[in-house]
């Protein structure tokens, strides 16, 4: 815990104390927002350590390189799955179409 925490809960709670002492609805208001405050100041003073948006899409970056490239056998295999179906699919409209011409000329 940062020494700017430990003072802002000390003085948070010396207030909470004097609020309550003065007024239990007073009190009870510091009580409550100073906690809040309290909490807001430990989160930001760990603030400048967590990672910006760049390295963190730096690292993102890296994971769908690497996926990328994992995965290069399974595309290729799905490519060559591809081409071999559009074949079958012309072969099919092609036998259709002959079919048709060779009915025609019935």
């Amino acid at each position: 815990m940062s020494k700017r925490t430990v003072v802002a809960g000390a003085l948070w709670a010396l207030l909470s104390v004097l609020a309550f002492l003065v007024d239990p609805i007073l009190g009870a208001c510091v009580l409550i927002f100073g906690g809040i405050g309290v909490v807001v100041v430990q989160l930001a003073s760990s603030w400048d350590e967590h990672p910006d948006f760049e390295a963190r899409e730096l690292v993102r970056a890296r994971k769908r390189k690497q996926k990328w490239d994992r995965d290069a056998g399974k595309r290729e295999k799905d490519a060559a799955r591809y081409a071999a179906h559009q074949a079958r699919q012309a072969e099919k409209a092609r036998s259709a179409q002959e079919r048709g011409v060779d009915e025609r000329a019935s």
